[in-house]
């Protein structure tokens, strides 16, 4: 008997919605662990009796359960905040007590599990750091950026200097800069897209002797890329972004109506995209990469979690639902 397949996501994620309904239609077994409304609506128990890990999930709303030795493939799609029974009544303290308790225990039992991950927690998190990943990429050949992490604002104007061309800043950990870990009431500004650095800017170097900031080169583009690896597969969207001012810089900027279409990648840097991202023992990567107009392609970041909805919804053709539903299917059959 195939085995199930555990999704470790949030209740909002449309994502794991649509991968579901597949799993459903071919059937295939699939438990859904909401970190929104975990523990409040779900019971975990969680076992080491000599020497032998055992452990369950139950649904407490539809009763259904997983337990751990019956997971054969775990998709960890996104992160949630934990909901509580005593939400209203914690303190400060309780509440981190809380968190950090309840994020220790649910991650034991997810990594007592022996299945096939998309993608395993502790490959996600070697893989998260955009410093890193620069010198990994220029390891496998590809053209990255001349970068600067600094707290000298001194520092990033001789770079720019040296650099001899324009440079951006953008934020590391997150666009939100820190927006996502506050109550709506305490956020003071909104995301920040990559910036380009202007004379305008000037004035506000001095800020990174506060709080350190990346900067880098501006890569001139003829168009972008969305590469998108899922199992030992490729998806490439091109972007259109420098056909609309608003996008030119940054091609996140939805109000904006660009072109995006499938790409087929030369078999080198699809082949080092592949292996780029499984050099980190992950199943699933989003890669962004310009191709500029001396026809060179360079590497910008990887998101180990990254969307990938609206690219396929953008280009119905890269069937990247479909693949991640063949990855999980065929990784719990293996398992089975």
């Amino acid at each position: 008997m195939n085995k199930q397949i555990l999704i470790v996501t949030h209740s909002g994620d449309l994502h794991a919605d649509l991968v579901a309904e597949r799993l459903l239609a071919r059937d295939a077994r699939a438990f859904r662990l909401n970190l929104d409304r975990f523990p409040v609506e779900y019971r975990l128990d969680l076992r080491q009796i000599d020497g032998a890990p055992s452990g369950a999930l139950v649904h407490l709303p539809t009763r259904s359960e997983i337990a751990a030795t019956d997971i054969g493939a775990v998709w960890t799609r996104k992160s949630g905040d934990f909901r509580f029974l005593s939400d209203e009544e914690f303190g400060p303290q309780e509440r981190a007590y809380a968190i950090a308790e309840t994020h220790h225990i649910l991650t034991s039992f997810l990594l007592i599990t022996d299945g096939y991950w998309m993608n395993h927690p502790m490959a996600s998190q070697g893989a998260m750091w955009k410093g890193e990943q620069l010198h990994r990429a220029a390891r496998f050949g590809f053209r990255v950026p001349p970068s600067l992490t600094t707290n000298d604002g001194d520092a990033v104007r001789r770079f720019r200097s040296a650099v001899g061309g324009e440079i951006i800043f953008k934020p590391l950990s997150s666009p939100s800069l820190g927006g996502d870990d506050v109550d709506a009431a305490d956020r003071i500004v909104p995301n920040l897209a990559t910036t380009l650095i202007t004379a305008e800017h000037e004035g506000m170097l001095d800020a990174v002797n506060e709080l350190p900031g990346f900067f880098q080169r501006y890569i001139p583009k003829r168009y972008e890329l969305r590469v998108t690896v899922i199992g030992d597969r490729v998806f490439a969207a091109r972007i259109d972004s420098q056909n609309d001012a608003r996008t030119r810089t940054d091609y996140r900027d939805f109000s904006a109506e660009i072109d995006y279409t499938a790409e087929i990648l030369p078999s080198e840097i699809e082949r080092r995209c592949r292996d780029f991202v499984h050099s980190y023992g992950l199943t699933f990567g989003a890669i962004d990469l310009i191709f500029t107009p001396e026809g060179e392609y360079v590497f910008l970041e990887n998101n180990p979690a990254g969307q990938f909805l609206f690219v396929e919804q953008l280009v119905p053709e890269l069937r990247m639902l479909d693949a991640v539903t063949d990855c999980l299917i065929d990784g719990a059959q293996r398992k089975g």
